[in-house]
């Protein structure tokens, strides 16, 4: 048998590679001789670098760059085995796991992290780029990584605003005149499974603001600050950015890179696909096992395990999917290919104890599930030649 593995992370606890290590071992478990492939995967967000660079025998970079609240990082980008094509990672310059929960403030995150990433990437020559944007920590609407890259973004005093989502209200002018002249020479391809506009009730700020931080207060005036961001952003390109679609994505860098970047915009998980060879692999296959750390209702919209069942249904290949936690709304899934979803908690415990038994639990739940799935199928065979 040929059990194909392809999970993303389990945020917080395992990498995707790790997860797929986990995986694979619960499997030999069960069946010692069977064959496994481990393709670890990422729908756009973090750890999207690290299985593109692995996937295609890449390399990193690394950079040091200004984190979201105006700390030194030290960042990467990453070169595609083709040696052509860079590939960023929004979260490793612009990203919510580099600040602490408490710390949290998208009123003052910056992406300029992100800018100074794009901008080594030209000076290295790079003119074709692969952006992956979630993870973020920011609701500036890419204004940090526009300013970053040449970009004014003045006051009525004409003096260049501070960093963070509430400046975006004091700007009164943009100012081209600097803008890197090599981006328009360069093909961008955004990666992201996010569609929400950029203001209002499904926007960047009301949809994503809570989870960076963001009172209710706060996302009340985030929004507004955008929408004066969309205002000055039409003005000077004639591109309307407040109900554009995927323009809310990580804080509204979305826009910035429709509005300002030669670029078009994908699905995460099918840029990942794509360049993973994850659909040559699953010939031949009987079972594709998936998982993240959490599945709901949002799954279907695109996120790893919805993809990658999507590929394995192409082929007629069931999917099972094990998660850290499952949510409501899961049913629209088992439409697509999904036999089951499973949790991989054995018995009620806290999330530090989940977190920390992680790789135990996902090798326990990856045997019993194989088990049982390919006792039932012989079972049915059995009774389709009897």
């Amino acid at each position: 048998m040929k059990i194909v593995i392809a999970p993303d992370s389990f945020k917080g606890s395992l990498t995707a590679v790790e997860a797929a290590k986990a995986i694979e071992k619960g499997i030999h478990k069960a069946f010692p001789d069977s064959v496994s492939l481990c393709l670890p995967v990422a729908d756009g967000g973090e750890g999207t670098l690290d299985t593109l660079v692995a996937a295609t025998n890449g390399q990193k970079i690394p950079v040091y760059v200004t984190g979201p609240l105006g700390q030194k990082v030290e960042a990467e980008y990453g070169i595609l085995g083709d040696g052509k094509t860079c590939i960023i990672e929004m979260a490793k310059a612009s990203g919510i796991s580099l600040v602490p929960r408490e710390e949290l403030n998208p009123l003052k995150a910056t992406t300029f992290g992100t800018g100074e990433l794009i901008k080594q990437a030209l000076d290295d020559g790079f003119k074709s780029f692969i952006l992956a944007i979630g993870g973020s920590a920011t609701n500036d609407g890419g204004a940090g990584m526009l300013q970053a890259l040449g970009l004014a973004l003045l006051d009525e005093k004409g003096e260049s605003i501070s960093p963070g989502g509430a400046e975006l209200k004091k700007i009164h002018s943009i100012d081209l005149r600097k803008f890197d002249e090599r981006i328009q020479d360069c093909r961008f391809l955004i990666a992201s499974d996010v569609e929400n506009p950029l203001i209002g009730p499904h926007g960047a700020s009301h949809v994503f603001g809570p989870q960076k931080g963001a009172t209710p207060d706060m996302v009340q005036l985030l929004d507004k600050c955008l929408a004066h961001w969309a205002d000055e952003v039409e003005k000077v390109t004639g591109i309307h950015l407040h109900d554009l679609p995927g323009a809310g994505a990580a804080g509204g860098i979305g826009g910035a890179f429709q509005a300002f970047f030669p670029s078009s915009m994908q699905r995460g998980i099918d840029v990942v696909i794509e360049h993973t060879g994850l659909q040559a692999a699953l010939e031949g296959a009987d079972l594709v096992i998936t998982g993240e750390g959490q599945v709901d209702f949002q799954t279907a919209s695109g996120k790893t395990p919805m993809g990658v069942a999507q590929a394995a249904k192409l082929q007629n290949i069931p999917t099972i999917i094990l998660a850290g936690s499952i949510g409501t709304g899961i049913d629209v899934l088992y439409q697509h290919g999904i036999v089951s979803v499973n949790s991989i908690m054995n018995q009620p415990m806290t999330l530090s104890e989940a977190i920390e038994n992680a790789a135990d639990l996902l090798v326990q739940s990856a045997e019993q599930v194989v088990r049982s799935f390919f006792y039932y199928q012989t079972l049915i065979s059995r009774k389709v030649v009897t």
